[in-house]
């Protein structure tokens, strides 16, 4: 009793320290006004270009929306689509269409920053302003860019340029430690709702989106750690449902103008508006290579036109603002029912890849249904591996559950490694010292702790030492907010950050979200598939049905199944007595609550072995499943302790925080 109440008289402490320190903190009505005053008086009205056409960049890929629109008919709609699998393809394309904009740029995100590739966008940005095109930009607050001296400056940059946040706990900007307790402990459920939906939108007829944000480690930049992540390129007649989309949540009363949160707007009442900091890049070099091939019509033309798909009808599915009422419409949120729907009317297989594999009940109940059926579709699985992940307390769910995924609801899982020798990434990019000369340990990917350098097809993916810096060049990234689920932590900074591995390089972990129903149907979007996406955040995903793009999507996400760059988790080899009980009893641990104790589970991570016998990859059903597959333990690659330390410490989180993870 005297420790419950001493915990509450904690809460209680910081709630009112927090809500305090706020209230001082915050602005007068009559302030904002004088702070938003300041910033408008400051925005340059001058127009570099008198064109119509705003000066616009001859574009390819541009052109594409025109031709999509003069060969549709409201009765049967034409697109382009491109699959943006490449960091710093989707990198590229962004800069194009910026550039290539005539009239609008609406751009919608979950995290911006203010390293080299989020600074560049944003320079682009204030270059489409100046040359007469209206930019937009609007960002989910717990992520957005975390500098009020260049927030302040994008307030009063020029008329042409608005940018907003969205959800602003205590008004501000840039949240501290006492913020977020306050947050968690008086008004849980609004601090949780954030805007996770992501979208480029130009002149409203082309647009991306997928599960990139504004940072480094999407598109390939990082010196440390780098998402495999995934964006489609929509242009054609459904830009006009993106377009709505994100008007409303521009329009929302959760979005404010920069200039007027407390912060942003205090720092405008003291120095006015200040000048946009001169960008310092990290590597300037490759910067400059991105501006110049952003610009060439070959380049653009070879990597998104050539390879585009003309595709028919295409769905926007977006959740509203209003998903983030206490009293919603079932339309205000569509996503999860609609990606739902998709699912249940699988007749043969479902191809999903998420990065959390965690699972709501609602979900549980769905493919539990679904494997009832006869035959029941074949569900096969794309996720991260704990050594792969960013999030390594959402992993301990996944690991928690793996039997329940694997019997009950009959899944394949191949979880992603960190070290993938087959990724779509420019290798030589990311590690320009030179080929790697590689250990036998680096090409297994097991347990060992090697000291060469994993090779992929175009060079090196990361060094023999030196876990936080590029050996070429002594770059070293600073800590990064990696983590999409930071609201469920009392932390300004990142919540959760990947563990440390046996060997050290430039990691990739798996990021996209995508799915490919019956070979027919692909799903590109935001969407995680797991209860914060169905639950707290908006999301967004972009449907096609049309086989050839959908195989296409299809062969992307095997590629990241192969086992040259994925583990496969199978069941483990009976041992010869007592099966049964060790079954029983670790199905009993993983019920409990809270604790998932029992050390012996009921799967582990398997590493193919090509040989004479074992010519090609076979599935977990197959008989020679074990003569061609070796356990590589758990959590291979990870340096982790003795396996009762790390069982307890991983699952120990409990069902209890499914919900928000």
């Amino acid at each position: 009793m005297t420790s419950r109440f001493s915990t509450l008289a904690v809460r209680c402490a910081v709630l009112s320290l927090a809500l305090l320190g706020t209230a001082c903190a915050s602005l007068s009505d009559r302030q904002r006004d004088r702070a938003a005053g300041i910033a408008a008086a400051a925005r340059s009205p001058v127009v570099e270009c008198a064109q119509a056409d705003a000066c616009a960049l001859p574009s390819p890929l541009y052109d594409m929306a025109g031709q999509a629109s003069a060969a549709s008919t409201p009765a049967a709609p034409r697109h382009y689509a491109v699959i943006l699998d490449k960091g710093s393809d989707a990198l590229l394309a962004r800069l194009n269409l910026i550039r290539s904009a005539r009239a609008r740029i609406d751009l919608q995100t979950y995290i911006f920053d203010k390293d080299d590739s989020a600074r560049l966008v944003l320079d682009e940005l204030l270059a489409a302003a100046r040359r007469g095109v209206k930019v937009r930009v609007l960002i989910d607050q717990l992520s957005a860019i975390a500098d009020l001296e260049i927030l302040a400056a994008l307030s009063g940059a020029h008329q042409n340029f608005s940018i907003r946040i969205y959800n602003p706990s205590f008004g501000k900007a840039k949240l501290n430690y006492l913020d977020y307790a306050g947050s968690v402990l008086c008004c849980f459920r609004r601090f949780n709702q954030r805007m996770h939906t992501k979208l480029l939108l130009v002149d409203d007829r082309i647009g991306i989106s997928g599960g990139r944000n504004y940072q480094d480690d999407y598109f390939d930049w990082d010196a440390e750690y780098n998402f495999r992540d995934r964006d489609v390129l929509v242009a054609g007649p459904e830009a006009s449902a993106m377009a709505a989309n994100f008007q409303a949540f521009w329009d929302a009363r959760r979005s404010v103008p920069a200039e007027r949160l407390n912060d942003v707007g205090r720092r405008l009442l003291r120095d006015g508006v200040p000048t946009m900091p001169v960008p310092r890049y990290l590597r300037p070099a490759r910067v400059q290579e991105a501006v110049e091939q952003a610009s060439d019509p070959a380049v653009v033309q070879a990597r998104f036109v050539d390879p585009a798909f003309a595709v028919g009808a295409v769905r926007y599915i977006a959740d509203l603002p209003q998903k983030h009422r206490r009293e919603r419409r079932d339309d205000d949120a569509p996503a999860a029912p609609e990606l739902e729907a998709l699912i249940r009317g699988a007749k043969s297989e479902v191809l999903l890849q998420t990065p959390y594999l965690v699972m709501s009940k609602q979900a549980q109940a769905m493919f539990r249904d679904m494997r009832q059926r006869e035959p029941p579709p074949q569900v096969t699985v794309s996720t991260n591996s704990l050594a792969a992940t960013d999030n390594p307390i959402v992993y301990s769910m996944s690991f928690k559950y793996k039997r329940r995924y694997l019997r009950e609801f009959g899944f394949r899982i191949h979880e992603y490694k960190p070290f993938p020798e087959d990724a779509p990434v420019d290798y030589a990019a990311l590690m320009p010292e030179g080929p790697p000369v590689a250990s036998p340990d680096a090409q297994g990917g097991g347990s060992g702790s090697g000291t060469g350098r994993l090779r992929g097809p175009s060079g090196s993916l990361g060094p023999s030492g030196g876990s936080s810096s590029n050996a070429a060049s002594g770059e070293t990234t600073r800590r990064l907010q990696r983590t999409e689920s930071r609201p469920s932590f009392l932390s300004s900074g990142a919540g959760s950050e990947p563990l440390p591995l046996k060997r050290a390089g430039v990691r990739m972990g798996l990021h996209a979200k995508s799915m490919v129903i019956d070979g027919e149907t692909a799903v590109i979007g935001t969407h995680n598939f797991d209860p914060r996406s169905e639950n707290y955040n908006t999301e967004a995903a972009v449907v096609i049905d049309d086989p050839a793009f959908a195989r296409a999507l299809a062969d992307s996400i095997r590629r990241d199944m192969s086992p040259e760059n994925a583990w496969t988790i199978a069941p483990r080899a009976k041992p010869p007595v007592f099966s049964g009980l060790d079954y029983s009893l670790g199905k009993v641990s993983e019920a409990l609550p809270i604790f998932d104790l029992w050390p012996w589970r009921y799967a582990t991570s398997y590493e193919f072995q090509p040989g004479p016998d074992c010519p090609l990859p076979v599935s977990p059903k197959d008989p020679a499943f074990h003569r061609c597959y070796v356990a590589v333990g758990d959590f291979p690659e990870v340096n982790v302790g003795p396996k009762w330390l790390y069982t307890r410490v991983l699952t120990a989180f409990g069902a209890g925080l499914v919900p928000i993870l």
